[in-house]
């Protein structure tokens, strides 16, 4: 875990791996879309509209994950103490906030024809758009203590507290009657036709892929202002210096 706590040794791996996550997400999620858009059959019941299910469920897992990862970043800053965690929370936030609001605007426009409504306050869309609602306060309280100076962990308690939401999303359609179907995919099961399922599992990728790339660009930008700030505080300081060593010799 502290291998890449040096900020040269990160930006290091990052080089390589940003344009190869980049490239193979891209290939692979265009590759899905396509296959799922052109060559998947229209479901029995669902019609044409089943083909949202190739983004609005990767999305939603996404915007999940992101805030998993969020948590477990907090929790490195919290415990270990480590010196990229807070960067790494940061940089996941915005792209989870993205996937998390196209996966209840993709739900949204699958349920107008499949339920009847453009949206319903059951479980599922609730405990997802508090998942929203998180998201823009993590990132609204980030960029206040960045800004102002303040602690990260503050922001890291918050993630981790967040976190509660993910499971009560994950279990919604269990513990409460819902309009939202049951889980389609468990361990080791899945009531999803393999016709549906690889292209949906290799949209997954892809989009996982690009996910992390994202991240990636946006820890390296970071850690690249992070540093500029730093520079420009010792500059500031040197500066100051011979003011202040020749105000204090006038005194004496």
């Amino acid at each position: 875990m502290h291998i890449y706590a040096n900020p040269t040794r990160f930006l290091a791996l990052a080089k390589w791996l940003m344009p190869l996550c980049l490239w193979s997400g891209l290939v692979l999620s265009l590759g899905a879309t396509a296959w799922g858009l052109f060559v998947v059959p229209p479901d029995r019941l669902m019609g044409e509209t089943v083909r949202i299910l190739f983004i609005h469920v990767p999305a939603a897992w996404l915007g999940m994950g992101g805030w998993a990862g969020i948590a477990i970043s907090s929790a490195m800053l919290l415990i270990w103490k480590h010196p990229l965690a807070a960067l790494a929370a940061r940089a996941i936030a915005v792209p989870g906030m993205v996937f998390c609001a196209i996966c209840l605007a993709t739900g949204s426009i699958w349920g107008r024809p499949t339920w009847g409504t453009w949206w319903e306050w059951d479980g599922r869309l609730t405990s997802m758009l508090v998942l929203l609602f998180l998201y823009a306060g993590y990132i609204a309280l980030t960029q206040a203590a960045s800004r102002e100076g303040g602690s990260s962990k503050i922001a890291a308690i918050f993630g981790l507290v967040g976190a509660i939401n993910v499971p009560i999303i994950n279990r919604s359609v269990v513990w409460w009657n819902s309009l939202h179907q049951p889980p389609s995919i468990t361990m080791g099961k899945s009531a999803i036709d393999a016709v549906y399922l690889w292209p949906l599992l290799i949209a997954f990728l892809g989009l996982a892929l690009l996910f992390g790339a994202i991240v990636l660009m946006r820890m390296r930008a970071l850690i690249a202002e992070s540093q500029v700030e730093a520079r420009l505080r010792r500059r500031a300081l040197d500066d100051d210096a011979p003011v202040a060593v020749t105000a204090d010799m006038e005194r004496a």
